[in-house]
């Protein structure tokens, strides 16, 4: 029987539809509650609840006495960036240089970090967090400074395994194993499961650590062609299966770095069915997956694994605190050899911050928080996409993604983003230029921009003269 979550959850998603295709324009007025609810039949509750939610995607506004109305912050409809095309066949590209560059931007107080991949010290519950920290020291064995146990602090894993009901998982904390972050989980993975002179596949453009990681590893990274949208093209991950002998292949399902797209399920579903056949290991990233903007959390590839060929890899350091290093593996059927992998390599994770977060979560204090940082992100992205829609030339491409925290932009083809990103610096702005997305010589007319910065008139205007820089 639908029950009345279901009820307001849909009509929520029917008015945004209503709104990103046009039929809503900015400023209509919409039906009142009780209009809606003589219409639909539905109840005074799940059209108020339908409206509340709407309202915290930034996509309408209550005006007192008045009633609702289309935001003007609602997400302007854009031209998508074009699909990749890399050259299968290509030799990998040096990199290092231009990301050691624009990562020794960030301690640069006077910049604009438009090129940061984490969330702002301002969107953080800091404070709790701190309160948490002292708790930890106090409850811990020798306030905290022993090792671990080597799978992992107990009380976090008990947590995530808990925290997988959001994404259709059924866990026990035995079936995860904690890391020093996310980069580190997908480390310890690709340690396990190839070997120097292995060839990996993934989605492309990627995340430039997945890229500098396979290639410290003596890995050959195979880039195969993706949807802006709904992430790597199957079609591709068949050829490269069939044709070439893969070790491995390393997605980032949900809200992917740095395009945002959003693997549909039908899509994870038939990866995770093709690595079964070909008996292929996935190593899923799936570090984004809680900050979605919809009105519910989207599966990840593990959610469809039936036989441990997915690695699952996360952490709280986009949601919740980069420099606790809290990540985890959930190993599937490679939990013996990642156990030995993170011996080898790591040994134990952090005490004291990985207590810190099984706590948070534990509490509901988590969930809390990502309530108020999801509405904060898809507000923000609205409002990068109008203005950047306003402020820079005709012709430019955004991606409109439905959750994370990254926009990627497709300028004129004429426009090096590396030029770019020095003209930018000048004027105290910091982007990622698209070039160190990949290792084919691609994207050099794209850039990420990341909105998990406050929104701020400053902040605008820095987005503003970026535009203006582009059409110089």
């Amino acid at each position: 029987m639908k029950n009345s979550n279901y009820l307001y959850l849909q009509f929520a998603d029917r008015i945004e539809k209503q709104i990103k295709s046009g039929v809503l324009s900015v400023g209509d007025k919409l039906p009142s509650i009780r209009e809606v609810c003589s219409e639909t039949g539905y109840s005074m509750s799940t059209v108020s609840k339908a409206y509340y939610e709407v309202e915290s995607r930034s996509l309408i506004e209550s005006r007192p006495q008045s009633g609702y109305y289309v935001s003007n912050i609602s997400a302007r409809t854009a031209p998508e960036p074009s699909a990749s095309s890399p050259i299968l066949s290509g030799k990998n590209v040096e990199r290092e240089d231009l990301i050691d560059l624009f990562y020794s931007d960030m301690k640069t107080k006077d910049v604009t970090m438009l090129s940061l991949g984490f969330p702002s010290n301002e969107l953080l519950p800091i404070a709790k967090l701190n309160k948490g920290m002292v708790q930890a020291m106090r409850s811990l064995p020798d306030s905290g400074t022993g090792y671990d146990d080597m799978q992992g602090n107990l009380n976090l894993r008990k947590e995530i395994a808990r925290w997988s009901f959001t994404w259709g998982g059924s866990l026990t904390e035995d079936d995860i194993i904690t890391t020093p972050g996310c980069v580190n989980a997908i480390s310890q993975c690709l340690m396990t499961v190839t070997k120097p002179g292995d060839t990996i596949i993934t989605e492309s453009p990627v995340y430039f650590g997945v890229l500098q990681l396979a290639k410290s590893l003596g890995l050959y990274v195979m880039e195969l062609p993706t949807n802006i949208t709904t992430g790597i093209e199957l079609e591709a991950v068949k050829k490269a299966l069939t044709t070439k002998k893969i070790k491995a292949c390393v997605l980032i399902s949900n809200f992917s770095n740095p395009s945002g797209s959003m693997m549909p399920n039908e899509h994870k579903k038939e990866v995770v069915r093709l690595m079964e056949f070909y008996n292929v290991p996935l190593i899923e990233d799936d570090i984004h997956g809680d900050l979605y903007f919809g009105s519910s959390r989207p599966t990840n590839c593990k959610t469809y694994d039936e036989s441990g060929i997915v690695l699952c890899c996360s952490s709280v350091s986009k949601t919740l605190a980069p420099g606790y290093r809290a990540g985890w593996v959930i190993p599937g059927k490679f939990k013996k050899e990642i156990l030995r992998t993170k011996f080898y390599h790591t040994l134990s994770s952090p005490t004291i911050t990985h207590e810190v977060v099984g706590d948070f979560l534990k509490n509901g204090r988590y969930e809390n928080h990502l309530r108020k940082i999801r509405q904060i992100l898809n507000h923000n992205c609205n409002n990068y996409i109008n203005t950047i829609l306003e402020s820079f030339p005709v012709g430019t491409k955004v991606s409109q993604p439905q959750g994370g925290f990254f926009l990627w932009l497709e300028l004129d083809k004429r426009i090096d983003t590396v030029d770019l990103y020095h003209l930018a610096l000048k004027h105290h702005i910091s982007i990622a230029p698209g070039r160190v997305f990949s290792f084919q010589d691609q994207f050099s007319n794209c850039m990420r921009l990341s909105f998990g910065l406050p929104w701020t008139n400053e902040l605008r205007q820095s987005i503003v003269t970026l535009g203006k820089l582009v059409d110089l």
